[in-house]
């Protein structure tokens, strides 16, 4: 799944999720948490049919609201019910970093390709 993931991320100009299951949610806070982490700066868009992701919406709103994470994390995901609204929303996002992960410098040295992380797990 992290190759995948990669992959994406390099050849992608946004991410695009339809309702789905646990693998799902996993990817789509990755690429939240790697985008609040100023990793990169690619809108995440969630298809909402028929209010899939309403409560998951609730979610990080009160997550933000008891300070559980910064609004610019909320501000991360793009909601919409229809392809045709995802597509316009998708070409209007404006990336607006968060203050603090601006901050953080993933590049090697003065190397300006971005570090590649390895998030594998060894047990």
């Amino acid at each position: 799944m992290q190759d995948r993931i990669l992959k994406m991320l390099d050849n992608s100009d946004a991410f695009f999720a339809l309702p789905g299951g646990i693998g799902t949610l996993e990817e789509i806070f990755q690429i939240a948490s790697w985008a609040q982490l100023n990793i990169h700066h690619k809108p995440i868009g969630l298809l909402n049919v028929d209010g899939f992701f309403n409560k998951l919406l609730s979610f990080l709103d009160q997550a933000g609201e008891e300070n559980f994470i910064p609004h610019s994390a909320r501000q991360i995901f793009i909601f919409a019910s229809t392809a045709e609204e995802m597509v316009d929303k998708l070409e209007d996002f404006v990336y607006k970093p968060d203050p603090v992960a601006a901050q953080i410098d993933w590049s090697k040295g003065n190397n300006s390709k971005k570090r590649k992380m390895d998030l594998s797990l060894h047990l």
